[in-house]
C-alpha cells in the first residue's frame, strides 16, 4: 500500500509541507509506504490543449510530468497539498491537475484511489482551495478521505501553532490508510 504526496508550494519545508509530512507520517505509522514530490522542483509544462492524450492516453509533452505519472498510478493514495493564492490553489497544482487529463483516457486510471486534500491560507479563501482539489479528486473518479484539512499560517513554520490543522492532517492520514484497506478487502 503507498501513499503519495503532492506538495504545491514553493516554499520547500513550509506550512503546506509540514501538514503534508503529518499525513505521511501517520499513513506510514498504520503500514504505508510513502513517498512526496515537490511540484516546484519539477519541470511541468501547461496542458497545451493538443487532445493526443484523448487518441491513445499519452500525453505529448516530454517533461518531468511523465514520472508524475508514474508515481500516480503506483500509488493507492494521494494527497494534494496547496497553499492558497487569491482564493485557489496554486499554479502548481493547477498546472499539475490540468496535466492529469491525459489519466481519464482510455479508462479513468485514477479511479478508486483514495484521494486527500490539504491547503493552508493566511486569511481567506481556503473553502474554495479544498473544494478546487475535492473536485479534482470526483472527476477522476476517485474516492475522497473527509473533506480536507484548512490550516491557518502565514509564516514560515507557523502552521504547527495550528494544533486543529495538524491533528486533522495526522487523522487524514490514518484515514486514508482506512479507506485503501477496505478497498482492498474487497477486491
Amino acid at each position: 500500500m503507498k501513499v503519495l504526496g503532492i506538495i504545491g508550494s514553493a516554499r520547500k519545508g513550509g506550512n503546506t509541507e509540514i501538514l503534508v509530512s503529518e499525513c505521511l507520517k501517520s499513513a506510514e505509522s498504520r503500514g504505508a509506504k510513502t513517498s512526496f514530490l515537490r511540484l516546484s522542483e519539477l519541470k511541468i509544462s501547461p496542458c497545451n490543449g493538443c487532445g493526443l492524450c484523448e487518441k491513445d492516453g499519452e500525453c505529448g509533452i516530454e517533461d518531468d510530468m511523465q514520472k508524475v505519472y508514474q508515481e500516480l498510478l503506483g500509488a493507492d493514495g494521494i494527497i494534494v497539498g496547496s497553499p492558497v493564492y487569491f482564493w485557489t490553489v496554486s499554479s502548481y497544482v493547477k498546472i499539475f491537475m490540468d496535466r492529469t487529463y491525459a489519466l481519464r483516457y482510455p479508462t479513468r486510471r485514477l479511479k478508486d484511489k483514495v484521494g486527500g486534500a490539504i491547503v493552508v491560507a493566511s486569511r481567506r479563501g481556503g473553502a474554495c482551495a479544498l473544494s478546487t482539489i475535492n473536485n479534482f479528486f470526483l472527476n477522476h473518479e476517485m474516492i475522497i478521505g473527509g473533506l480536507g484539512v484548512l490550516g491557518y499560517a502565514r509564516g514560515k513554520g507557523e502552521i504547527m501553532k495550528d494544533e486543529r490543522a495538524i491533528r486533522e492532517s495526522r487523522e487524514m492520514g490514518e484515514r486514508i490508510v482506512e479507506l485503501i484497506l477496505s478497498i482492498k478487502s474487497k477486491k
